[in-house]
């Protein structure tokens, strides 16, 4: 029987419908589409949920990536943490100029308390050409007393130390400058020196040494007579002749007037406040780098006078380092070998008097100067009955 349409457009008995003719072969094909998108939205929502695992336990897609290479941790602390401000620095070579490191070195907390343990240390820092022949003497007074003090070296830049590495003077060196007797770079290298040690906000009072210098008491008894004392130890004299107040430029008003200049050893003990001074001190330095220069020899001068001005309720004016001008010259008398006697200690240690904590006292001096190398033998012989260690 043949199929046809009616008049009214309706599929009459006997026929098909042409559109359905054509529609059913597309409903096989629309729903394998429907099923490929379900599928792919379903891959999508577990790699979603994969993903969100791995983030929150691995810590992020770099760390997923490098889980197969070497995990490199940093070395230093995080900088937001307390201990990066207080441990003291593992290392004291670093790529800072100076006014980096000053700017650096003279920060001052505004709370004087503590929040955690400080155990306050003296900096030992050594002022130096090269070598220092009396080291084996000073890891004597060292020894034993770790965690009490701290040692910097200042030397010239070429030299090339060649301690070993279970010596306390091993790694001690700070990055370094030429110095030039006499001019402003040997209270450039002082104010290094200071600012390197500031650095570690456990050191308390610095002393300022040469290559020559040898301590005259054990370590217990240099402790406690620094970190007892209400003074800083630098000498600040008005003396009134040619190598006084004769060195003295007028260029250097008002900062400075001549009432207010002072002279003193180049060999001091300061505490922390009177450090920062130093480092940050921008107003002296300029009149004296300009106009002290030899025959006025700026190391004898800028420290005593600028103090003097600003501190001088701090100062003991004398310093704690011995040494003998008798016999004439620009510079004391070096002791070799021969000179190392009984009778020799007996003249530092007796017959002085001075003030200790506005009280007398005839323990005057903790150190002295200047020791030949030839002298270190006998020093070392002799060590614990001249100096108790």
């Amino acid at each position: 029987m043949q199929s046809r349409v009616g008049s009214h457009g309706t599929l009459e008995e006997g026929g098909k419908d042409p559109i359905m003719k054509l529609a059913n072969p597309a409903r096989p094909l629309q729903l394998r589409l429907l099923q490929f998108l379900l599928l792919f939205l379903g891959v999508g929502i577990v790699f979603s949920f994969f993903s969100m695992y791995m983030i929150r336990y691995t810590g992020g897609p770099q760390n997923v990536v490098a889980m197969s290479e070497p995990i490199i941790l940093p070395c230093v602390p995080e900088p937001s943490s307390l201990e990066s401000w207080v441990k003291t620095p593992l290392s004291l070579s670093h790529k800072m100029n100076d006014s980096e490191l000053f700017w650096r070195a003279s920060f001052v907390p505004r709370i004087n308390t503590y929040p955690f343990k400080r155990v306050p240390k003296i900096a030992f820092m050594f002022l130096t050409r090269g070598p220092l022949p009396m080291a084996p003497l000073w890891e004597k007074f060292f020894n034993g007393n770790e965690g009490l003090y701290s040692i910097y070296i200042h030397s010239l830049p070429l030299y090339q130390p060649d301690f070993p590495p279970s010596s306390v003077f091993f790694g001690k060196q700070i990055p370094s400058q030429m110095v030039e007797w006499g001019t402003m770079s040997m209270c450039d290298a002082e104010r290094r020196l200071l600012a390197n040690a500031l650095l570690d906000i456990s050191n308390e009072w610095f002393v300022l040494l040469s290559e020559a210098c040898i301590p005259l008491y054990n370590f217990s008894i240099v402790y406690r007579y620094i970190s007892r004392s209400r003074f800083s130890f630098m000498g600040v004299f008005d003396e009134d002749s040619p190598f006084g107040r004769g060195r003295y430029n007028a260029n250097m008003a008002p900062e400075v007037n001549i009432t207010e200049w002072r002279k003193g050893s180049q060999w001091f003990e300061i505490n922390r406040k009177l450090a920062v001074d130093i480092v940050q001190d921008n107003i002296y330095y300029p009149k004296f780098e300009r106009f002290c220069r030899p025959a006025c020899y700026v190391d004898e001068h800028y420290f005593p006078t600028m103090l003097s001005i600003q501190s001088p309720q701090l100062l003991a004016n004398r310093s704690l380092t011995w040494v003998d001008w008798s016999r004439g010259g620009a510079h004391p008398a070096t002791f070799g070998k021969a000179d190392i006697t009984d009778k020799f200690f007996k003249r530092i240690f007796d017959g002085k008097t001075c003030i200790y904590n506005n009280q007398p006292s005839t323990l005057c001096f903790l150190f002295a100067r200047k020791f030949a190398p030839s002298a270190l033998d006998v020093l070392l012989e002799h060590s614990s009955e001249f100096f108790g260690f």
